[in-house]
């Protein structure tokens, strides 16, 4: 089990998922990842549990506030990038056409956050730690493994972040955009098609699995939905997309071969 200790600035670090139903979607994820839960209560009385495995933090999991249901907002994933200043970040992010959604602001002792949305309609955070370094687990089975956005405007969506973060790109021959930070593949990009009907512009995230099958099947049992069957993802391997029992949706992949090595060691 390798440990992350510090990551680079302009790599994924984090992901949560701010859910309606803070009980039901642990007894989800746990029983799908096998993920234990440390519940911290905030000052103001929501709660944000911090799913770990073997005791070390792999992802979160938030209850949504009154006001976000009242305005309809469904349960969903969120994606982080690691920066050292979310204040110049943030700047970076209205220079470059998108909206800052949530300005830089402290999460008691374990960091600075922004929330932005980008030009064509997807939100991400960028996480400055302090306490919290991001995901001590990632690029092993039930952690995080891959962040891709979902977009239909490609290149406005490549310029932007490359203003942001520095990110640079490989176009693979079917189209497919993987992201590149300091030379480290971290994520990738792809085109919304029209037969995937009213998907909004996203960043959806991957959790590694050793048999997509069997996440699928035990998915089923939890009450989850499987909004795509496991499919084949070239000759990398491959992954089904899931819906939680609250509406979350996120992606499973199983690897034919290894994966790389966690960042930032």
């Amino acid at each position: 089990m390798q440990v992350v200790t510090h990551y680079p600035d302009g790599i994924f670090c984090w992901v949560d998922v701010v859910t309606t139903d803070l009980a039901g979607a642990k007894a989800f994820y746990s029983g799908l990842f096998g993920w234990e839960f440390d519940d911290q209560p905030s000052a103001s009385g929501a709660v944000y549990a911090m799913a770990k495995i073997g005791g070390k933090d792999v992802a979160g999991i938030g209850s949504m506030p009154p006001d976000m249901q009242t305005q309809g907002i469904p349960t969903h994933w969120t994606s982080y990038v690691k920066e050292s200043d979310v204040e110049a970040t943030a700047a970076k992010v209205t220079e470059a056409g998108g909206t800052l959604l949530l300005p830089p602001m402290d999460i008691e002792s374990a960091g600075r956050m922004i929330m932005g949305q980008d030009p064509t309609g997807a939100t991400f955070g960028v996480w400055q730690p302090k306490a919290h370094i991001g995901a001590a687990l990632v690029n092993q089975p039930n952690t995080l493994v891959w962040n891709e956005l979902h977009t239909r405007d490609i290149e406005r969506a490549k310029a932007f972040y490359a203003k942001v973060f520095g990110w640079s790109y490989q176009v693979e021959e079917n189209g497919y955009v993987v992201v590149k930070s300091d030379g480290r593949m971290q994520a990738g990009m792809m085109a919304i098609q029209e037969s995937w009907g009213p998907v909004p512009p996203n960043w959806t995230v991957y959790f590694m699995v050793e048999d997509v099958d069997a996440a699928v099947a035990t998915v089923q049992e939890l009450g989850g939905t499987v909004m795509v069957p496991p499919t084949a993802a070239g000759e990398m391997g491959r992954f089904a997309v899931i819906q939680d029992p609250q509406g979350g949706v996120f992606s499973v992949m199983e690897f034919n071969g290894p994966v790389d090595a966690p960042p930032g060691n």
